[in-house]
């Protein structure tokens, strides 16, 4: 299994590419702000060839280049329903930015070919299966992304879910901190342990290190919320 990624220029948000191995079809997750080249070089590097494009959510520093990557191979963009609005306008789930000044004076369109990602659904692309858990919180439509990956070690692709040592801010507009409190309790700590975290900014951690050490994990566990 090939699993590659790189911090986006704008907010570090970290886009990935996923495949069987070198030279088979992949799967791009987030394709943020300004990451075409390094995409385009990395997909080059291992002679990937994508099949589609997996969103953990709507917002525009995960979404920025859905368009152009999709577009240029004619493949299928897929995002969870309850945020598929954000890819038709971004500027629902910014309160503090103009999206203007994010898109550089560029008209935002979304891509041509859109699917769904429900809860419980196993979608099989690029010859992996890949598990979508509803994880809302920090947007009404965030899920992770489950795939397993060497040894039987599962990798998940939390987005802005959890982060090693955090979690995802629940102060945008569809965000909320019950349903993260939900999605922690009932999505995040049922994981086993060796579950590889890949998120959407910083570095990859575990199941098992975040459960001893996330202090917002920590308290869920405890009393079922966060202070």
């Amino acid at each position: 299994m090939l699993v590659k990624g790189f911090p986006a220029d704008v907010f570090g948000t970290n886009c990935y590419v996923v495949a069987t191995g070198p030279g088979e079809q992949c799967v791009v997750v987030d394709p943020g702000i300004g990451v075409i080249d390094r995409l385009n070089a990395l997909i080059e590097e291992h002679r990937l060839h994508p099949a589609a494009v997996l969103l953990t959510h709507g917002h525009l520093d995960h979404t920025f280049s859905v368009t152009p990557v999709c577009g240029a191979r004619g493949v299928t963009a897929y995002i969870h329903p309850d945020d598929r609005e954000l890819l038709k306008d971004p500027s629902k789930a910014i309160n503090s930015i103009d999206p203007r000044t994010l898109l550089g004076g560029l008209e935002w369109s979304e891509p041509d070919d859109v699917a769904e990602l429900t809860d419980g659904a196993v979608v099989s692309l690029a010859g992996l299966e890949f598990t979508i858990d509803h994880a809302p919180g920090h947007t009404r439509g965030s899920v992770l992304i489950r795939v397993p990956g060497p040894d039987s070690v599962e990798v998940c692709l939390s987005g802005d879910v959890l982060f090693a040592g955090s979690v995802g801010r629940v102060d945008l507009p569809g965000g909320s901190m019950d349903a993260m409190v939900a999605s922690l309790r009932d999505k995040i700590l049922p994981l086993a342990d060796e579950t590889v975290v890949l998120p959407g900014h910083g570095p990859a951690t575990t199941i098992g290190r975040e459960r001893a050490t996330n202090p917002y994990l920590l308290q869920v566990a405890e009393a079922g919320t966060v202070l």
